[in-house]
């Protein structure tokens, strides 16, 4: 793919989501942290669900530390997971609160020295926590880049590398929120709904869906993509 195919892809993707973030709830580096702990095989809705009983009482290193593991547990448990993510966030607080003063630290070492957290995790912390350039390859963001041909790559290391070298620099900070929304509702893994997508004249995908949608869906499942789409309040960001 050509560097002004790629300016157009993202171009058209910022004019219909100017400030595209997370869907998990959060409103502080920490609570981020812990949510993005606790979505590995999960679900965002799910695990929206569990922080949404868990914050309200816990949502500080020292108070999650304080709840132990068994304490935790219950406001998890309806997350894929639950026991190991649960020792990995009880752990992680506990070397938060002996080694960074409670605080997240804004640099990819420190972060990746911490229970449960790889580079998607760090990357995705540094990014949406802390406004980094940085660009996490999650499985949405691994088909999109291949299916597109925007950064094709064998492994998600390789599609992030991609992506840092080829994405222009005035998308990278949002880069990964418009890829992995536009994987998450247009470019699905099962069948793209190619017909709706707003930069299907652009994309190298050879085999595209054919249209099979009513005339009036396309507004609202593009909007879902862009982040239009109502939804429930969210706790805020930092």
């Amino acid at each position: 793919m050509n560097p002004l195919k790629r300016q157009e892809i993202f171009s058209r993707l910022r004019a219909v989501n100017p400030k595209p973030t997370t869907e998990l709830n959060f409103s502080s580096p920490f609570e981020l942290l812990a949510a993005v702990l606790l979505s590995a095989q999960a679900t965002d809705i799910s695990v929206n669900a569990a922080t949404r009983k868990l914050f309200p009482k816990a949502n500080t290193p020292k108070a999650i530390y304080a709840l132990g593991e068994q304490g935790l547990i219950p406001f998890i448990q309806t997350i894929g997971l639950f026991r190991s993510k649960a020792k990995h966030l009880i752990e992680t607080c506990r070397l938060l609160i002996a080694h960074h003063d409670s605080q997240v630290p804004q640099n990819r070492e420190a972060l990746e020295a911490l229970p449960g957290v790889g580079r998607k995790t760090a990357n995705v912390v540094l990014n949406t926590a802390f406004g980094e350039p940085t660009i996490a390859v999650d499985t949405h963001i691994f088909r999109v880049s291949n299916r597109t041909n925007i950064a094709p790559g064998k492994t998600p290391l390789e599609v992030e590398l991609k992506l840092l070298k080829h994405v222009p620099d005035d998308f990278k900070r949002d880069a990964h929120h418009w890829l992995i929304l536009h994987g998450r509702y247009i470019c699905k893994a099962r069948k793209p709904d190619c017909p709706n997508c707003l930069i299907a004249d652009l994309c190298e995908f050879k085999t595209k869906t054919p249209s099979l949608l009513e005339p009036d869906v396309p507004k609202r499942t593009q909007a879902r993509a862009s982040g239009h789409v109502a939804e429930k309040p969210k706790r805020g960001k930092p």
